[in-house]
């Protein structure tokens, strides 16, 4: 890729280099923050304000919920979906649900895999903020990188360390290349440094806007040889939960990028050849508003959809108390088998098959294999809430 223009110096800028003997130009970014600072006008500062506002409202909805790790579950899972569809995968959260449950028909299995890998990955770094093992830092990302890459495509890529040679965007060829990031020499060196604004050094940052700056930097560095923009979006999760903006990570913005692929990427792409980072920080928090507003109200939906249902079950007279206990389950996994129900609610296997019985006369769980034995079932209307979004086109 050849720019067509000086890039402005504010965020980085394009140097000629040469490999082979073939000539490319790649991008050389600067340290955060910017230089000179972000312009905060009146309408970023309501932005900002709105974003926050919406963030607190999402966080806040956790305390409306009896079981929070209930909803943890099923949205931890929509997100890898939807942050592997960005890359490629065409597994859907239908998908990989039934995968983990050992029933795949016609499923995609290499997909699904990557899909479970980023759940793997986005595990581990909550945990290891939460117990207080492990900051944000490049060592938790590099962990979570091996994670991410520990099994499928890319699993020869160096899983969990820095590239040591030069990887570009699009093309065949660095010369032809839609985006080149830093030669590999420079990664380390521009990753500490990430780190360090990360950390509040040289001055601490409102921490939207150190998420949204940090990941186009993590994204114009793209540390890693595969895997980058998955853990590009890792990154802005982890930090609010790393900074106690959330309680939970419940907010994900793979939804709203893939939604606006192609405005994504040219913001990035603003952002290093004319330092446009006012334009991508308005951009970015309409996403966390967006995203904020939609889970906070799909959380709601699903809630009322429980509480409806339960009620529905207390209507069954005899055996509701079992169906109760069955549909409990159903909420915390979506996807049920008789036998294992029986096991986990210590009873036998005919009062719960009764259950599942009754609950799928009920509209409440579908079963989806079409088998005589070995039947599994779905609670239904949540999956198609969960599924919105993580459908691919035809």
């Amino acid at each position: 890729m050849r720019s067509d223009r000086l890039p402005s110096l504010r965020a980085g800028q394009f140097k000629e280099e040469q490999e082979d003997g073939d000539r490319y130009e790649a991008f050389h970014p600067v340290p955060l923050p910017p230089d000179p600072p972000l312009l905060l006008d009146v309408d970023l500062h309501r932005l900002l304000d709105r974003a926050n506002q919406a963030l607190g409202r999402l966080d806040g909805i956790t305390l409306l919920l009896p079981d929070p790790g209930q909803f943890l579950y099923a949205f931890i899972r929509k997100e890898a979906v939807l942050s592997s569809q960005i890359e490629g995968t065409v597994s859907s959260l239908s998908d990989l649900l039934l995968f983990e449950n050992e029933v795949a028909p016609g499923v995609p299995i290499q997909d699904v895999e990557e899909t479970a890998n980023y759940i793997a990955a986005l595990n581990h770094g909550v945990d290891s903020i939460a117990s207080g093992r492990l900051p944000l830092c490049n060592r938790l990302l590099r962990e979570a990188h091996a994670l991410l890459l520990r099994s499928g495509r890319g699993s020869e890529k160096a899983p969990g360390g820095f590239r040591r040679s030069q990887n570009w965007l699009g093309g065949t060829h660095p010369e032809n290349a839609r985006y080149v990031p830093p030669p590999w020499l420079e990664v380390e060196p521009a990753m500490a440094a990430l780190e360090r604004y990360l950390h509040d050094i040289p001055e601490p940052s409102p921490v939207l806007i150190k998420a949204a700056l940090a990941h186009v930097q993590f994204e114009s560095i793209h540390p890693f040889l595969d895997g980058n923009g998955r853990v590009g979006r890792l990154l802005i999760t982890l930090l609010l939960v790393d900074q106690g903006v959330l309680s939970r990570p419940l907010l994900y913005l793979s939804l709203y990028l893939k939604r606006n692929r192609e405005a994504y990427y040219e913001h990035l792409q603003r952002v290093r050849l004319e330092g446009a980072w006012e334009d991508w920080l308005s951009f970015f928090l309409e996403g966390v508003i967006d995203v904020a507003d939609s889970t906070s109200d799909t959380t709601r939906e699903i809630v009322r959809m429980i509480q409806r249902d339960r009620d529905r079950i207390h209507g069954f007279g005899r055996g509701s108390a079992t169906a109760l206990r069955v549909h409990d389950r159903a909420v915390r996994r979506v996807v049920v088998k008789p036998p294992a129900l029986a096991r986990e609610l210590e009873l036998t296997e005919p009062p719960v098959y009764a259950a599942v019985s009754r609950l799928e006369e009920a509209g409440i769980l579908r079963e989806v294999t079409g088998r005589a034995r070995g039947k599994t079932y779905v609670y239904s209307e949540y999956m198609d809430i969960l599924n919105e979004g993580t459908e691919q086109a035809a």
